[in-house]
């Protein structure tokens, strides 16, 4: 194998002991945990079924971090390609998303075999920092519902963050105590925990707290929804394959082919910038090449696995680093866990209250904020930097991250021209 599509897990490998194996089981159980719920969701603002998303999560979660240039990179569905691979079902179907999907992860292989990873070092920092910010607080505002015990109507569905805000005090009504205090009470633990006792990740304690509390306490159940409570037919055992038995045909796949770029630009930018944002929270360094080779291989596992378009996912990334992941075993151990609960635990699953997994997220939206780093460029660097950091973590929670990044390069790059070439003399003299 050429050196440079070598995956990250020959390396985490040389040192390996076995206190840091029990590190990446209890990280990987911890983000299988957060994912499943996660999964769900997004799978259904995709238009597609709540167990595709989980599908989704154990092909791409286990191959990107068996294959993948990242330590902690944790791959699967998306709140970036929910809006895409909803318009892709309701135009095309299903098929025409596996297939778009399969092109996308062969297009993905092809960026990597001819090294356009390191495209990715053009990004400014500011716009990293932005995007960063940005994504932790749509990752809050999305949260908002389950640790309020907020019901929607049924036809109410919001994939962006704004949406979702909307949605909140349209229905801020159905509001209930008992969400809450269960929201409060693992948010409490999340944060106070740690300080007396680290052996044990403060998410697991939250979890087996939260299930027993809404379980035997009567007053708790009647007013916090579980992940079973919301999710209630999500089918156990492997999927069919919708490849088995599909028409595929000259026509489908050249119809598929537009979709299939965007699929695969998304993933390649979400994965990779989520690769920078993971080498920041453990100082590291990622492999971009074979990371979008390894998207590519999941994305076509996920498709063949009955799942939909996956990528890198900051969020569990983040959560990973944040309960002890340091090596792709992590994220490995996650994808298991997620295929063991489909086989076999569903029903205890089904168990975890919805604010408990609200308070977890809202943690990882806190860590993975960077909101120092976001002070420190406002207080110290240049105001066109300032401009488009904000401008970037504006879009990202109006937006999204594509329209975010698309939008701050072009303005960095602006500024950069207009610097070097309308103050050419004001640039020297300050150089």
């Amino acid at each position: 194998m050429n050196l440079y599509l070598k995956p990250q897990i020959f390396t985490a490998m040389k040192n390996y002991d076995k206190n840091q194996l029990v590190k990446d089981i209890i990280a990987g159980i911890i983000v299988a945990i957060i994912a499943l719920p996660l999964s769900i969701a997004l799978a259904l603002a995709s238009g597609v079924e709540p167990q595709c998303g989980i599908y989704t999560a154990i092909a791409a979660g286990f191959i990107v971090s068996l294959l993948g240039g990242s330590n902690i990179q944790i791959a699967g569905p998306t709140a970036a390609f929910a809006t895409i691979v909803a318009g892709i079902v309701a135009a095309k179907g299903m098929e025409g998303l596996v297939i778009a999907t399969i092109i996308a992860g062969i297009i993905l292989i092809l960026m990597g075999v001819l090294k356009l990873g390191g495209l990715i070092r053009l990004v400014p920092h500011s716009i990293t920092v932005g995007f960063t910010s940005g994504i932790a607080v749509t990752i809050l505002l999305g949260q908002i519902k389950d640790f309020l015990g907020i019901s929607y109507a049924k036809d109410v569905k919001p994939v962006e963050a704004i949406d979702k805000m909307e949605a909140n005090f349209e229905f801020i009504s159905t509001f209930t105590w008992q969400a809450l205090l269960v929201g409060v009470i693992c948010l409490a633990i999340l944060i106070i925990y740690p300080k007396f006792e680290k052996r044990v990740p403060p998410s697991l304690i939250a979890v087996i707290i939260s299930v027993l509390a809404v379980k035997f306490i009567p007053v708790l159940s009647d007013g916090v929804f579980t992940i079973g409570e919301l999710y209630n037919n999500i089918p156990s055992g492997l999927p069919k394959s919708p490849v088995v038995g599909m028409n595929i045909s000259v026509d489908t796949v050249v119809n598929a082919i537009p979709d299939a770029v965007k699929i695969a630009v998304l993933a390649a930018i979400e994965s990779l910038l989520s690769c920078v944002v993971a080498d920041s929270m453990v100082n590291s360094k990622h492999n971009s090449n074979s990371e979008l080779v390894a998207q590519g291989l999941g994305n076509i596992g996920s498709a063949f696995f009955g799942g939909i378009p996956a990528t890198g996912a900051i969020a569990r990334t983040a959560a990973n680093a944040k309960n002890g992941g340091r090596t792709p075993v992590a994220g490995m151990v996650h994808a298991v866990v997620l295929l063991l609960v489909i086989l076999f635990l569903m029903p205890l699953a089904k168990l975890i209250p919805m604010p408990c997994i609200a308070a977890i997220l809202f943690m990882v939206a806190y860590n993975m904020s960077e909101w120092r780093k976001f002070v420190g460029i406002i207080k110290e660097r240049a105001v066109t930097d300032i401009i488009v950091m904000v401008v970037t973590f504006l879009l990202t929670v109006i937006f999204d991250l594509v329209v975010a990044i698309a939008v701050g390069v072009v303005l960095a790059l602006v500024f950069y021209l207009f610097k070097r070439f309308v103050f050419k003399k004001e640039v020297k003299e300050n150089v």
